[in-house]
């Protein structure tokens, strides 16, 4: 006989399936032999690559390769120490590789850590607390408000239990749960109203279930395994540097070719000539390139890190700095997810509430005075009312810190106590409020035990509780206020109490409307008093008669540094987009507050979605800045519309439904503490606060990672230019070699090294926020970048090789020794090369960054130059790379040779920039009086 499905069973059914006693739970060593056959209670990912298979694949690379060919070449004609050098910076490049991804792998992991979840279980008969991993099929686990359920379960007792699903199925409303048997047998996850499901949480209430699913057996894990099949493909980064790596490659080595074919023809020896055609050859191709770009990626991922934003996929960076339009949830990304009451309504008066978030701080206001609570007796009693009918609870736990150290500013602000609602966040804003007036449920409580309970429920709209006081009973209500009002017969109107008639209630609603009209979510408060004899059985028992004391307004926040973040996505040219499944009113409130939403902006809610169609959707979607009221599989069509119309798009998402919107999205970005972990395996990116701000500091970051390595590629490739050129115009005009292939392998070994590695933690320049997004097909070389590598590594060789012929041939025909004028080229190329490092911080000229803002760099090229001067001046050194110390005269040639590329081009530059600003400002001026910018 086939098995019923589990909402379909009864109890008696449920525990022999389950093999499991419904009242004392599973045995500990019945629970323990069922974890070793079904396995830990957690979504595994794809299998993950084993250390040593990592390291392998660091040498996949096509210029690995050649170079490794570079490697056996040298060894067999001898030139061990070139050998040595190619296989030292070989293992280097893989031991950096392996090491950025080994490590972004243990960040996820670490945080999914942080982010696991425990379980309050029966076994034996005995309630204990366990890692929610170890759970299994059969296990009794109990659930309360706050909790997130740890696996599937069918429900066996509910107590006004309400758990939150939007994560699973979409639904932003939390469901009721019952432990009743659903007859029907196909009813779809939302309508499983006796199961709770893995990921979920329990809004409200408590709860007993058994678990009947674990890992990926459960309805979460079944999507998670569908998402890990998806394979990855590479971006464009990734593509263009492998084919940029071909095409130097074959560059590389046919000029190095040509070189030695005309240094043979022009009767120089054939060893000597291949040997200083394979150091010409590992000079020319920038073997360090994968190396930089891996520590450049790195670097700054750590960086992402710091600043909150956890890179999954290394190369995904690159796409960060072409993002033109940044989708956002509005709860807890763009908001604090902190309800905040922020107005009172008491009998005509509005009162301002202060403070933020759920700290219970802050001040009383009326018409920008401050409130006195002692001598306000309706003030007292609507906070008491907020603090006694409540279920929620407000906690504070104290920060780490060090001892003994006193802190200020920041510091002190992330000292202070954490404040945490564990209930309703509605509830908990009511909390707040009657903290803040110096009232905590728990000190309430004692002077007033609660009796009895009627709880909120979706179609009354309102909860009450009975507690006794002095011998006599106190009701207290809170709900929506249209239908509270209906039970007032009442009303504290200027400290009395008043019938409440009928103008009352107007000017109840009315103020009502004009807090919804703020996007505020409005709750009435009322109380009366009770006899101890009266009977308190019934809800209409209990509830009639009230007394209406006032309204309060909550709202969900925005964040203090969102505004500031969404200015900076204007100046860089991005678009910022709420989508959010709150209402209209709200949504568009905060979005104007926050600046998202200019004045001729429109705003669409998820019915509008519903009845477009996508070319409909298509012609709007650049005008549309807020989506209200849609559900998660309209963000598909919304990222979808974005691409069609030609943006890059970042997403964000949360629930297991966003993950089909975060992975078709350009850049899929996932909740670090709300996330579900099938969104996060989806996602590129990972907030660990939640918080809009720090996708704007990774777009940031990811913007000045691409740059840095733009300026990497400019060094390498026009430094290793220089270099090829050196060789060649000599070989070409029958000149004796100005380098020999040691001091060639020297060059690239340093001058590639160090400095090219600091330009990879180099600081962005400071309008880097305030340019258009590149665009996502822009080729590397774009931005005149190749012009700018031609022209340096043009002016870098012709420089190198006159300080060469000058010395050779003599300043007054009296010629130095081939030793002495290698020597001269040899520190002219390598001071050339240090210089122009500084050039390539900017894309402007040398002389529009400050000279020492970058300390690693300097201290990179101080320590390149300490190392020419020692092979230069150190005896021992000088017959391995055959130099001779060099005099004055000899140093201010090179220092006007090498100089001469950067400070000519910089000039041109800076008179080019000066000479373009000119004619903008004519042809502004001459548009009709606009204003010219200077």
């Amino acid at each position: 006989m086939e098995r019923k499905a589990w909402h379909q069973q009864n109890e008696k059914e449920l525990a022999a399936s389950l093999g499991t006693d419904l009242k004392a739970g599973l045995a500990a060593d019945a629970a323990a032999a069922r974890l070793g056959e079904v396995g830990p209670n957690e979504l595994t990912e794809r299998r993950s690559e084993s250390p040593l298979k990592l390291f392998l694949n660091q040498f996949k690379d096509f210029m690995v390769l050649v170079l490794a060919g570079a490697t056996v070449i040298s060894g067999l004609l001898g030139e061990m120490l070139d050998a040595l050098t190619i296989i030292a910076i070989i293992v280097i490049n893989g031991v950096l590789g392996f090491f950025q991804e080994y490590r972004a792998e243990k960040s996820l992991k670490a945080l999914k850590e942080l982010s696991a979840p425990l379980a309050k279980v029966v076994r034996g008969g005995t309630m204990d607390t366990i890692p929610a991993k170890q759970l299994v099929p059969g296990d009794l686990v109990l659930l309360e408000s706050g909790d997130r359920v740890p696996a599937d379960l069918r429900l066996i007792e509910s107590n006004q239990c309400t758990i939150e699903e939007a994560a699973l199925t979409g639904e932003s409303m939390p469901v009721a749960k019952t432990a009743d048997v659903l007859n029907d047998e196909d009813l779809p996850l939302g309508d499983r109203k006796n199961c709770g499901y893995l990921g979920t949480m329990v809004t409200r209430g408590t709860a007993k279930g058994v678990v009947v699913q674990t890992g990926m057996r459960t309805e979460m894990g079944k999507i998670a395994d569908l998402i890990q099949q998806t394979d990855e493909s590479e971006t464009p980064l990734q593509r263009r540097l492998e084919q940029l790596g071909k095409i130097l490659i074959v560059l590389a080595l046919a000029l190095t070719v040509v070189v030695v074919l005309a240094g043979v023809l022009h009767g120089q020896p054939m060893y000597g000539m291949f040997l200083a055609g394979v150091s010409l050859a590992v000079a020319a191709i920038p073997e360090g390139l994968p190396a930089i770009v891996t520590i450049a990626l790195a670097l700054g991922v750590q960086r992402m890190i710091r600043r909150r934003a956890i890179v999954r996929k290394l190369p995904s960076v690159e796409t960060l700095g072409c993002a033109s339009v940044i989708c956002s949830d509005k709860t807890g990304t763009l908001t604090q997810n902190k309800m905040t009451v922020t107005r009172l309504w008491l009998g005509g008066r509005k009162i301002d509430v202060s403070g933020e978030g759920y700290e219970p701080t802050g001040q009383f206001t009326e018409h920008g005075r401050q409130v006195e609570i002692k001598g306000d007796a309706a003030l007292r009693r609507l906070t008491q009312i907020a603090a006694l009918c409540n279920n929620s609870e407000l906690t504070s736990e104290e920060r780490a810190e060090e001892p003994k150290k006193k802190k200020s500013g920041k510091d002190a602000e992330a000292a202070a106590p954490a404040w945490t609602v564990r209930g309703d966040p509605t509830e908990g804003a009511l909390l707040v409020l009657a903290g803040k007036s110096g009232v905590t449920r728990s000190s309430l409580e004692s002077l007033y035990p609660r009796t009895k309970e009627f709880p909120f429920d979706s179609n009354r709209k309102r909860m009450s509780v009975v507690v006794t006081h002095q011998g006599g009973r106190l009701v207290c209500a809170k709900g929506a206020p249209d239908l509270l009002i209906e039970r007032c017969a009442y009303i504290l109107w200027e400290g009395n109490v008043v019938p409440f008639t009928g103008t009352l209630k107007q000017k109840v609603l009315q103020a009502n409307e004009e807090m919804a009209g703020d996007a505020l979510r409005v709750l009435g408060l009322a109380y009366r008093d009770m006899r101890s004899h009266d009977s308190c059985e019934s809800e209409d028992e209990v509830e009639t008669g009230l007394i209406f004391v006032g309204l309060t307004g909550m709202i969900d926040p925005p964040r203090r540094e969102v505004a500031e973040a969404v200015v900076k996505c204007r100046q860089a040219g991005i678009r910022t987009v709420m989508i959010t499944g709150d209402h209209r009113t709200t949504a568009e409130a905060i979005a104007r507050e926050i600046g998202i939403l200019p004045r001729d902006g429109k705003v669409l809610s998820g019915s509008d979605l519903s009845a477009m169609t996508d070319e409909q959707l298509d012609r709007v979607a650049d005008d549309v800045y807020v989506y209200a009221r849609v559900s998660p599989e309209h963000k598909l069509r919304i990222v979808q519309a974005l691409q069609r119309r030609g943006h890059v798009v970042a997403m964000t998402g949360d629930g297991v439904n966003d993950a089909p919107a975060v992975k078709a999205a350009d850049i899929g970005i996932s909740m670090g503490i709300t996330g579900t972990d099938v969104t996060k395996e989806a996602s590129a990116l990972v907030l660990a606060d939640d918080n809009f701000a720090s996708i704007v500091a990774a777009v940031e970051e990811g913007r000045g990672i691409y740059e840095n390595i733009r300026k990497f590629i400019r060094y390498l490739l026009a430094s290793n230019v220089g270099e090829i050129l050196t060789m060649f115009i000599a070989m070409m005009l029958a000149l004796p070699l100005p380098l020999i292939p040691i001091q060639i392998l020297w060059v690239n070994l340093v001058t590639d090294g160090l400095p090219a590695m600091a330009l990879g933690v180099d600081q962005s320049e400071s309008d880097l926020m305030r340019q258009r997004p590149r665009s996502a097909k822009e080729n590397i070389f774009a931005r005149r970048l190749g012009w700018k590598i031609i022209s340096r590594g043009i002016l870098i060789g012709v420089c190198t090789l006159a300080a060469f012929v000058l010395t050779l041939g003599g300043f007054k025909g009296e010629g130095a020794t081939l030793v002495h004028a290698q020597t001269v080229a040899f520190a002219t190329l390598v001071l050339a090369q240090l210089i122009h490092v500084f050039d390539c911080r900017s894309s402007r000229s040398i002389f529009h960054r400050r000279f020492f803002e970058n300390k690693f760099l300097v201290l990179a090229v101080l320590s390149s130059l300490l190392l020419l001067l020692a092979v230069i001046y150190v005896e021992p050194l000088q017959p391995v790379f055959k130099t001779v110390p060099l005099h004055a005269r000899d140093w201010a040639l090179i220092f006007v040779a090498a100089g001469i590329p950067t400070f000519v081009m910089g000039i041109g530059s800076v008179w080019g920039s000066s000479r373009r600003r000119r004619k903008t400002a004519r042809i502004s001026y001459s548009a009709g009086g606009a204003r010219i910018v200077r």
